[in-house]
């Protein structure tokens, strides 16, 4: 007979018969399964939609985002061989010149630093240069206008008409400017941009030796040409002459690796809320399962075989894992509508919102793929219940602990996330790190359950009233819920808290105080025979000067005697290239400031004559060329060669607003050469600051100003828009986090209805029996809480010191509302699941639950 049957062919369609079956009766508990994994595949379809949507639409839209079919920029005047072959490339040709400056508005008398940008030509050929009225694009250029962006008419009360300063000259507005190729709301909002005819540049005076101007070349063919035979070609001279270029494809390519970024950051938060529902799908079948041991071990009596028990709630799985898949798919499907809303003001493009049926059918695979790897943990269970089970009482797993196969499903486990995290961070190093780190949270939460197990054991005392030694034996007992809601309410609480972290910790970064003497303001572009004046007028004007810094500006020529050509032909060498071609912006002082740190070498403040200059450098300067204290550097300032050696490497916060350079001369060797200064000051009111800047712009129109004040409130309203992006797709892991709470603790119900049963026979009352469930709910949801805060804590203080680099503090009061909140969303849940129970005699109880 044993023979025969283990002959027997495995009959399909009645596995699939006893599988719709035996689900009828427990639909209910499966559906918490369903709801586990639709959030996280609706966040993932959400974002997968958008990543396929914006790639096509960069595809269709780059020529507008250019402008030209060719754009060559750089950062100084072109001689005259660059200019002729300038002059040779297009069919049509268009010029700018862009700087940060100062712009006065007559009418309100105020002054805001603006993106100024001096356009001849017909650019944009692709796009056009949105205004109101429309034709204001092209008429501006007729005669002295300007286009000036919306938000600062609306901020400055302008209309079309009214006048604007900018340096010596006065232009009327001519247009309101609503976008230009490539712009965002958040550049707008940081660098409004102001549109003025290049010819009438000089007249402003702004232009001078030392300025900081961007200089730009548009180029339209009217055939069809091989734009990259064409840089290809002359991709030498511009290297030479310091120039960049960017083509339609080249844009393309940046762009679609900036939204790369965009939308791996944002799959790596939906995959987070994924991993919760897997947490949630491992917590769910496995009480499933247990609750399903008597039924199995029926099974197992009649002649079914292991594999076919195991087959029949694997069907189960799939079959719900399959429903849920395709909710989740049809959720995100709807959600991707709201992602260009919410990231609008990120995108310089329109993007579209047809629905991805790729996403949707990765979506759905990914469902059905964690649906049977997360249950495969507890469905090999079923190998090991035997007809034997009928007749015992509990089910003992001392031998599944041993079992190889549960070990191949935790490495196969281990080996998804990991391959999964690397699609989403398209680096094995982050996404070892962020495996590792997912691990470390589930061992710990996974230990401490155990602990506490253990420790309430010995912690139980007979003195003791019996509802507080009942609460404690709850968490010990059989069926205890302890580790499986340890960890599934501790990692949603370590995400929700570390997300809720590190805002906190950005915002603190950049809400800087402006009491006390601290500077709030910095004037820049000063030139030498300026900085006496303008600082006599600083003091008029009752305000302190808090410090004046020279900027000279320098190219790097050789680096240990190697040049930018040595350096690309050794193989060895791992300088950047880029090292060479920088411009460097750097200062001489004999003192370090409060924001440097030396970490290797000593700084020299005064040069020593007849040996090379030392110099300190910044730390991540010193990696980039490949350079330690003692190495030698050769620095072209302005055409004069200039050795140094390297005295120290310091370690800057450049998360700290202040004058903050990579490169530090000593005194006594730059003071003759061309520089411009910085000035730093502090008002004391927004009143003082908008008096000051009239003052300065009427007196020096050529020296900027940046108000920290108006920066901070630009800042801070970026990263209100940064947080909302975040909170909009961290709302996916709460909901998940809170589905999986919900549903560990509600499905829980099932194996405490016995227990509370017997309590109520043996004469228990209904205050006791809920005293004793919110005394068991109270620790596991404190614990699972706190262990969850803890990791967040340390997940946190490890991306601000590591990824950040930036000083750690901790905001206790929201953690605190934090913990409260989880601890007693998981007494309600948990005591809502005793209502029934309680409220019912015992033997209709029984009788519903048999």
């Amino acid at each position: 007979m044993d023979d025969v049957d283990f002959k027997r062919k495995i009959n399909i369609p009645w596995l699939f018969k006893m599988a719709v079956r035996d689900s009828r009766r427990n639909r209910s508990r499966l559906l918490l399964f369903i709801s586990s994994i639709i959030f996280g595949i609706a966040a993932l379809v959400a974002i997968y939609s958008f990543r396929y949507n914006i790639q096509n639409d960069i595809n269709s839209q780059a020529a507008t985002l250019i402008g030209a079919d060719l754009a060559i920029t750089g950062n100084k005047d072109p001689d005259v061989q660059f200019k002729a072959l300038l002059d040779s490339l297009g069919d049509d040709r268009s010029e700018q010149r862009s700087f940060a400056s100062m712009i006065y508005f007559p009418k309100s008398q105020g002054t805001r630093l603006v993106q100024v940008r001096a356009l001849e030509g017909k650019f944009p050929y692709y796009g056009q240069l949105e205004t109101n009225p429309s034709q204001a694009g092209n008429t501006f250029k007729m005669g002295k206008y300007a286009l000036v962006d919306k938000t600062l008419m609306l901020q400055y009360n302008a209309k079309v008409n009214d006048s604007i300063k900018i340096g010596n000259t006065t232009f009327l507005i001519k247009g309101v400017l609503n976008n230009a190729p490539g712009q965002t709301g958040l550049s707008a909002g940081i660098a409004p941009i102001v549109y003025i005819p290049l010819r009438y540049l000089h007249e402003t005076g702004l232009v001078k030796v030392g300025s900081r101007v961007n200089y730009s070349y548009f180029f339209k063919y009217n055939k069809q040409t091989d734009i990259d035979k064409i840089v290809k070609k002359i991709n030498p001279h511009l290297d030479s002459a310091d120039f960049n270029y960017e083509t339609i494809e080249t844009r393309k390519e940046n762009t679609g690796r900036s939204f790369a970024d965009l939308s791996r950051f944002l799959s790596l938060v939906g995959f987070v809320a994924l991993l919760l529902g897997c947490v949630g799908v491992a917590s769910a079948i496995n009480i499933y399962i247990r609750e399903k041991v008597a039924s199995i071990a029926i099974l197992r009596c009649i002649g079914v075989k292991a594999s076919e028990a195991f087959l029949i709630y694997l069907i189960q799985i799939i079959g719900i894992g399959l429903i849920g898949s395709i909710a989740g798919a049809l959720l995100g499907t709807a959600v991707q509508h709201l992602l260009p809303l919410v990231l609008k003001d990120f995108l310089p493009i329109t993007i579209s919102v047809n629905i991805s049926w790729i996403a949707v059918i990765q979506g759905v695979i990914l469902g059905v793929i964690i649906s049977v790897l997360f249950g495969l943990l507890p469905l090999i269970s079923i190998r090991n219940i035997s007809p034997l089970n009928t007749l015992r009482l509990s089910f003992e797993e001392s031998s599944i602990s041993r079992d190889p196969l549960r070990w191949f499903v935790y490495f196969l486990v281990l080996v998804f996330i990991l391959s999964f995290s690397y699609m989403q961070l398209g680096d094995w190093t982050a996404a070892t790190v962020f495996t590792i780190g997912i691990m470390i949270a589930f061992l710990v939460l996974t230990a401490i359950a155990y602990l506490l197990i253990r420790f309430t054991r010995l912690l139980i005392m007979s003195s003791w009233s019996y509802i507080w030694r009942q609460g404690f034996a709850n968490l010990y007992r059989p069926n205890n819920q302890t580790i499986i809601l340890t960890v599934s309410i501790g990692l949603s609480t370590a995400f929700i808290c570390t997300l809720f972290l590190i805002q906190q910790l950005l915002i603190g970064q950049v809400t800087l105080s402006a009491s006390g003497n601290q500077s709030n303001m910095i004037l820049f572009d000063i030139q030498t025979k300026q900085e006496k004046a303008l600082a006599d007028l600083t003091r008029k004007q009752g305000l302190p000067i808090l410090s004046q810094v020279p900027i000279i500006t320098m190219r790097l020529e050789k680096v240990n005697g190697k040049t930018a050509a040595d350096a690309k032909k050794d193989s060895t060498s791992h300088i950047s290239q880029r090292a060479f071609s920088y411009e460097y912006r750097v200062t001489y002082r004999d003192t370090l400031t409060a924001s440097e740190q030396i970490t290797a070498g000593k700084f020299e403040g005064v040069a020593t004559t007849g040996k090379d200059i030392p110099v300190s450098i910044e730390e991540r300067f010193a990696e980039r060329v490949k350079v330690k204290v003692g190495d030698h550097l050769l620095f072209n300032v302005q055409g004069v060669m200039m050795p140094a050696i390297v005295s120290s490497i310091r370690k800057v916060n450049w998360n700290k607003i202040s004058t903050n350079f990579q490169i530090v001369f000593p005194t006594g060797v730059l003071e003759d050469a061309p520089q411009f200064h910085i000035l730093l000051t502090h008002v004391p009111s927004n009143e003082v600051s908008a008096q000051y800047q009239r003052a300065v712009v009427k007196q020096f129109p050529n020296v900027s100003i940046i108000d920290l004040g108006l920066v901070l409130s630009v800042l801070d309203d970026l990263l209100d828009k940064i947080g909302y992006v975040i909170k909009f797709m961290s709302g996916f892991s709460i909901i998940t986090g809170i589905i999986v709470l919900i549903s560990s603790v509600r499905i829980s119900k099932y194996q405490r209805i016995q227990e509370s049963v017997l309590l109520r026979t043996l004469g228990a009352s209904r205050k006791q029996i809920f005293a004793i469930t919110s005394l068991e709910y109270l620790f596991l949801g404190a614990l699972s809480a706190l262990t969850g805060i803890v990791i967040a804590i340390a997940s946190s203080w490890f991306l601000a010191k590591y990824r950040f680099n930036m000083p750690y503090s901790i905001n206790f009061m929201p953690v605190a509302v934090l913990f409260l909140i989880i601890t007693s969303l998981t007494i309600i849940i948990g005591l809502l699941n005793s209502r029934g129970i309680l409220n019912k005699p015992p033997l209709e109880v029984l009788r519903s639950n048999a």
